[in-house]
């Protein structure tokens, strides 16, 4: 890997990560069209860390004031009582399923899972998901009167991201869109569910990755500080976009980035 790929790879983790049309997809696509070789699955969640920290940066005083409450109602045996702890909960109870997931996948989503067919069809088919959950949804719910049902829920879509093209951020969106919350809202549920979830995944890859034999510590070094900055500036454009607009325009792009894809395999333009 040269450093204008881990650059080009970078960037493309922090923006596409929050957006819903899947970081993992575009890690794929990207470099087959540019005839680079695959990144692989382990390189693609280490540089994950780096949208980790910028969420993390980004709702610093959230997610302090979370981890507050939720000591707080547990020192007073009260760990339900008020909304921020339950969000908290919710935020643990939303990662389990996924995890739990993750580890019983783990050499499909690394093999299998990353074939271009199976990307372009988890494109098409969750941008048609998520088209009619946004129009059916009542968007009224905000995020401070959240549930342990929601987290639960939330979280069992979450798990549906480990498919590459169905995005993370677009599978999570959907389920909070479900539960009647806000598009807004939707979205920042989204984000702190991604925290312990993408964390995770991206140490448990780094390891391995250090482990290995050839160790491309530079390329990693540089993919993650790049999506880092890439996202801090992905989150707050998506945030300002879903206070006024819908998300039609990502379905639309994903059904076209999916049949592109299609076209572009079918016909042997990528391998």
């Amino acid at each position: 890997m040269t450093v204008l790929q881990a650059i080009v790879l970078g960037l493309v983790q922090g923006i596409t990560e929050f957006l819903p049309i899947s970081s993992t997809a575009h890690l794929r696509i990207v470099p087959a069209l540019l005839g680079w070789p695959d990144p692989g699955a382990a390189y693609s969640a280490v540089i994950q860390l780096g949208t980790v920290l910028a969420v993390i940066l980004y709702f610093a005083k959230d997610l302090g004031r979370l981890g507050a409450a939720f000591v707080k109602a547990l020192i007073a045996k009260k760990p339900f009582e008020t909304p921020d702890a339950k969000l908290a909960w919710c935020v643990g109870l939303g990662t389990i399923p996924i995890g739990i997931a993750g580890l019983l996948l783990k050499k499909t989503i690394e093999t299998t899972f990353r074939s271009l067919y199976v990307i372009s069809a988890s494109l098409i088919v969750l941008a048609v998901v998520l088209f009619i959950v946004e129009r059916v949804s009542k968007q009224q719910r905000k995020i401070e009167g959240v549930t342990l049902r929601d987290g639960v829920i939330v979280g069992l879509w979450q798990a549906v991201a480990l498919i590459p093209g169905s995005s993370r951020s677009g599978t999570t969106i959907t389920g909070a869109l479900l539960q009647g919350f806000t598009r807004e809202d939707a979205a920042r549920l989204s984000f702190l569910l991604s925290i312990p979830a993408t964390g995770l995944a991206g140490v448990f890859e780094l390891k391995h990755l250090l482990e290995a034999p050839e160790r491309p510590i530079m390329m990693m070094a540089i993919g993650t500080a790049v999506s880092f900055l890439s996202g801090l500036a992905a989150i707050a454009w998506l945030l300002k976009l879903l206070r006024t607009r819908g998300l039609l325009g990502f379905v639309i792009y994903r059904i076209g980035l999916g049949l592109l894809l299609v076209g572009l395999v079918a016909t042997g333009k990528v391998q």
